[in-house]
């Protein structure tokens, strides 16, 4: 990433009550996000910007997904800063700097600490209407989350909805046809997804789903590791199915088996598994190829 401009350099000192702010050289970032690392008085941070007019809307959802994921106790992520717009257009994000390597030996560490994770508001239910003078943390009923989240670059709507199936079609996979079909013209994929619908149900038989915060964009690369714990950031983070997470998260190279094995000591996999992450990976391969296509 280029050295920031006066204007940008300003803002950042400011947010941050800083005289100091050096770049240490090391960089980040991927096919929609720049990054860089600062010395500032107060400790290094991470600087991710983005020029395009709607970033603010995608950094104001990783910002959100940042703090619930830090809330849960259970998993590390970069703690978020604050959200500035940028002077020259676009917007900048900025978190704690966490020093991290690859995902290697902490994949089972990761795959229990997600699974907990899931579990976590799902165990809250049962404790909801206990009489306590303890603090506990609120128990979430409905699917959805209380911003829009982007996965990539494309939002997400995350109305809240008590239906875990009516939220999935018409917040995830309706979006995803109807944008194929708008900017390609693709009939034949709306015609599909048509058809997908009415057999939609299905997939859910017998099946009672409650809602788990999710990362909601868990694949290999958006974790880490540090010398004693595992990383994950960049989230798109909601409330919903737990198998939702394990779609994407079989993608792109995928994690090891020492992952499912930790992960599914603690949620074991349920009837239809298999066609419902099927059902899943569909709405992630059709977020990628829009977000390779610049199709937003």
């Amino acid at each position: 990433m280029a050295q920031p401009n006066m204007k940008m350099e300003t803002l950042l000192k400011t947010a941050l009550n800083t005289s100091t702010l050096k770049r240490t050289g090391q960089s980040g970032g991927g096919c929609i996000n720049q990054g860089e690392a600062y010395i500032t008085d107060g400790g290094t941070v991470f600087v991710k910007s983005n020029n395009r007019s709607k970033a603010r809307v995608m950094f104001d959802g990783e910002f959100e997904g940042l703090k619930a994921l830090m809330a849960t106790g259970i998993v590390t992520v970069p703690r978020p800063i604050t959200v500035l717009d940028n002077p020259e257009g676009g917007a900048c994000l900025i978190m704690d700097f966490v020093e991290m390597k690859g995902l290697r030996s902490l994949s089972q560490k990761l795959g229990d600490e997600i699974a907990r994770m899931h579990m976590q508001n799902v165990s809250l239910e049962s404790k909801s209407n206990r009489i306590t003078d303890k603090p506990q943390m609120e128990y979430i009923p409905q699917f959805g989350f209380h911003t829009v989240t982007c996965c990539g670059y494309i939002p997400q709507e995350n109305e809240w909805n008590d239906d875990w199936v009516a939220f999935f079609a018409q917040h995830r996979l309706d979006y995803q046809f109807k944008l194929l079909e708008k900017e390609k013209g693709d009939r034949e994929a709306l015609e599909m997804w048509s058809r997908l619908q009415i057999i939609l149900p299905k997939f859910f038989k017998d099946q009672k789903i409650r809602p788990s915060l999710l990362h909601g964009d868990l694949w290999s690369g958006n974790t880490a590791q540090t010398k004693r714990q595992p990383v994950i950031f960049d989230p798109a983070s909601f409330y919903g199915h737990h198998e939702y997470d394990l779609a994407i998260a079989g993608m792109f190279g995928g994690f090891t088996k020492s992952f499912y094995d930790a992960y599914h000591k603690i949620i074991p996999k349920a009837s239809g598994f298999e066609g419902r992450h099927r059902l899943y990976t569909l709405f992630h391969y059709l977020n990628h190829w829009l977000v390779e296509n610049q199709i937003f």
